[in-house]
């Protein structure tokens, strides 16, 4: 008789492709589409971006989070949901929207390395490079879960800072925020870590470089600025000519970092390229010249409606950017975006999961 209340495999749909996929019980719809290696557009994976959201068309789900907290209104209208937080309960087609044949298809590698540089770029962004043991493929702008090997502590998710040949990558940078009370971060800023071993995990990730001929609009913010400054050195790579416009939110001029790296982008890009730093809470009696408030103040002025927008920080800051965007014409399908969510923001979606 306990066989009759056993949860069922449920079939996923994807309309796009016409793609069948099979979820076991208990997985979400994302979790199922990675595993078949359907280049599934996503994130964050707790339901903080938004970026894995598609149409439900038919069946129903389960959510495991609120999903209104991260979907506007007009997407809940329209029967929008998150594939990271969503558990099929009947057999259930769903439309991704803006699919893009384009996107990365790396296959997920499991790599190990060793720490071999540390260099403290502010009070609380450290890059660190580490030598891999094997190349890594990925495309400029992913990121992927990073441990210490033999540590109890949790993979975190981060954006690789370099580029990526066509061999792959044996030698990474990440730029690491120290997280106050985080498991693992504080740990990069302990100079012992150098020689340690390291777990890899990835690529991940939808954020990417299109190819077009349209401006490039792009906001940083905190360690942020790592898969932008990975997507522009692949742009200089292949001799891009598009106008590039890079704005950089930071609290004040301590916080402002990896300035040789971008003047060093400027000088070798093919095209415009105009870099902007904000800062947000620069002392009034300092030294400073440059534009001062919240970087999404520094929008107006500076974007075209035909812009393709690139965004990466805070979640808060992207969301107050793509509003800002939307302002001056620039259309939803011409904004991407990756939101970097710490261990306190992840601890929340967790409890909300559980809940």
């Amino acid at each position: 008789m306990l066989s009759l209340f056993r949860k069922k495999s449920r079939s996923i749909t994807l309309d796009n492709t016409q793609q069948t996929l099979i979820a076991e019980p208990g997985e979400t719809i994302l979790q199922a589409a990675l595993r078949e290696g359907i280049r599934f557009p996503h994130s964050c994976r707790v339901g903080g971006c938004a970026a894995c959201k598609c149409q439900l068309r038919k069946g129903q789900v389960k959510e495991l989070t609120e999903s209104a907290y991260v979907l506007n209104t007009e997407d809940l209208d329209n029967g929008y949901i998150l594939a990271c937080q969503s558990v099929p309960k009947s057999d259930v087609s769903i439309s991704i929207p803006d699919w893009d044949e384009r996107s990365p298809d790396h296959a997920v590698q499991k790599v190990s390395g060793m720490i071999t540089g540390q260099r403290f770029l502010t009070h609380d962004i450290t890059a660190i490079t580490i030598e891999l043991d094997q190349p890594l493929m990925f495309t400029a702008g992913q990121y992927a879960q990073l441990s210490l090997a033999g540590d109890q502590a949790p993979a975190r998710a981060y954006s690789f800072a370099e580029t990526c040949g066509e061999q792959g990558a044996k030698i990474i940078e990440f730029f690491i925020r120290s997280v106050e009370g985080g498991a693992l971060s504080p740990r990069f800023r302990d100079p012992a870590i150098r020689g340690a071993r390291v777990n890899i995990e990835g690529p991940y990730g939808d954020f990417w470089l299109r190819p077009d001929d349209t401006p490039i609009f792009a906001i940083a913010g905190g360690s942020g600025l790592a898969p932008l400054l990975s997507i522009l050195r692949q742009g200089v790579a292949e001799q891009s000519t598009r106008p590039v416009t890079l704005l950089f939110g930071a609290r004040t001029q301590a916080d402002l970092y990896a300035l040789d790296e971008i003047s060093q982008l400027e000088a070798l890009w093919a095209g415009p390229f105009e870099f902007i730093p904000v800062l947000s809470s620069e002392p009034e009696d300092s030294d400073w010249q440059g534009l001062r408030g919240w970087v999404t103040q520094a929008i107006e002025g500076r974007i075209s409606g035909t812009s393709q927008v690139y965004l990466c920080g805070p979640a808060g800051m992207i969301d107050a950017a793509i509003e800002e965007c939307q302002k001056f014409s620039v259309r939803p399908t011409q904004i991407f975006f990756d939101k970097f969510l710490d261990s306190r923001d992840l601890a929340v979606k967790e409890q909300l999961a559980s809940a």
